[in-house]
C-alpha cells in the first residue's frame, strides 16, 4: 500500500507544479482578472485529462500504480476544486450573482463533457 501512496504523492506534487505554472501564465495574459479563466481552463483540461488517463490505463491494462499517479496524483493535484469554490465565493461577495452562476453551471457541465471527450480519445487512440 504504501508503493501507491509514494505514485499519488509523486502525481499529486506534479499536478500541483503544472497547476501553478498554467495560473501564472494565464494570469499574465488575461488582464483585468474579471472572470477566473486560469481555475476554469485547469479544471477542464484535468477532467480531460482523467478520462483520457481512466480510458487508456483500462485499455493498455497498466498497472495500478500508473493509473493512480495519472488519476488520483497527477489530474487530483492539478485541478483546483478548492479555488473553484473561491472563486465562486468571491464572486458571490462582490455581488456578481449572474457571473457565479454562468460560471459555476459552464464549469460542472464542460467539465462534464470533457471527462466524456478524454475518455471518447483514449478509445480513438
Amino acid at each position: 500500500m504504501s508503493k501507491i501512496l509514494i505514485y499519488v504523492f509523486l502525481g499529486g506534487g506534479t499536478g500541483s507544479v503544472l497547476r501553478y505554472c498554467v495560473q501564472m501564465a494565464l494570469h499574465e495574459k488575461i488582464v483585468p482578472y474579471s472572470f477566473p479563466w486560469a481555475t476554469f481552463t485547469i479544471n477542464i483540461l484535468g477532467s480531460f485529462l482523467i478520462g483520457l488517463f481512466y480510458t487508456l490505463s483500462a485499455r493498455f491494462n497498466l498497472s495500478t500504480e500508473v493509473r493512480v499517479l495519472l488519476t488520483t496524483g497527477l489530474c487530483g493535484g492539478f485541478t483546483t476544486f478548492s479555488t473553484f469554490s473561491n472563486d465562486g465565493l468571491i464572486m458571490i461577495k462582490q455581488g456578481f450573482y449572474g457571473v457565479f452562476l454562468l460560471y459555476t453551471s459552464v464549469s460542472i457541465l464542460v467539465g462534464i463533457v470533457a471527462v466524456f471527450a478524454g475518455g471518447a480519445f483514449g478509445r480513438y487512440l
